[in-house]
């Protein structure tokens, strides 16, 4: 009798705990998946890259130009994931994107005379960067079938898009830091990552006049009146892991 009450006991120390857990993933999609040390999935997203503008306000023939970015149109992201368990609430994040992207510089000239040897007042500035952001992941705590977290990171950049016949030419690499505010929603047999993420990068992305001995002189005044180009960058992205 005393050796079965103690076989019922360790079968209820056993059993009480294990129906605990599967009451508590009951209605719960994959409900293991976080445990895993990798991860691996793609990105698609679309984005709206800027610049930071720094007027140089230098006088030329006579006149001070001003700079600023007047149209942003939508880009397109696509990229890979790699995600590696850190700890509970922590992973370590490499995802190298592809972005397309487009933005316009407008000039303005104070006296509003017309530009000089009929060059037209805007610019069109075209970019496709492969990034390489390298960025930590903070996850909150699993309710159910959804999961808000933070990321926070840095990345280099790549800019295939130097064409040295415009006016206003940027430089190839940037490095940047980048901020993102998400939420994991957990399905059968994936996990989709809908995030909304910040980019502004370091690099003066504007090459200089003394660096440009293929530019005409009628274009010098589109570089002239600028002093520092930064990249910035907001961007929605859907990642699937």
């Amino acid at each position: 009798m005393k050796r079965r009450l103690v076989s019922i006991v360790y079968l209820l120390a056993v059993i009480v705990p294990m129906f605990a857990q599967v009451r508590q993933t009951v209605g719960m999609n994959n409900p293991y998946y976080d445990e895993k040390r990798v991860h691996l999935g793609f990105a698609l997203g679309v984005n709206m890259m800027s610049y930071v503008v720094t007027e140089s306000l230098v006088p030329q023939n006579g006149d001070i130009f001003h700079a600023r970015v007047s149209n942003l149109m939508p880009g397109f992201s696509v990229g890979f994931i790699t995600d590696i368990r850190l700890a509970k609430y922590l992973s370590l994040r490499v995802t190298p994107t592809l972005q397309f992207a487009s933005r316009t510089l407008t000039f303005k000239n104070e006296s509003g005379d017309p530009f000089p040897f009929g060059r037209l007042p805007e610019q069109n500035m075209l970019s496709l960067p492969i990034e390489i952001p390298v960025t930590v992941k903070w996850s909150a705590l699993r309710e159910g079938n959804y999961r808000p977290y933070l990321t926070g990171g840095m990345g280099i950049s790549y800019d295939f898009t130097r064409d040295k016949e415009r006016p206003v030419l940027q430089k190839a690499f940037d490095y940047f830091l980048t901020f993102g505010l998400g939420c994991d929603f957990y399905f059968s047999w994936f996990k989709l990552c809908p995030e909304i993420r910040y980019q502004v990068g370091f690099n003066n992305m504007l090459t200089p006049v003394s660096e440009r001995p293929e530019l005409s002189e009628p274009d010098y005044f589109y570089t002239n009146a600028l002093s520092h180009l930064r990249n910035q960058a907001i961007i929605l992205i859907f990642n699937f892991e």
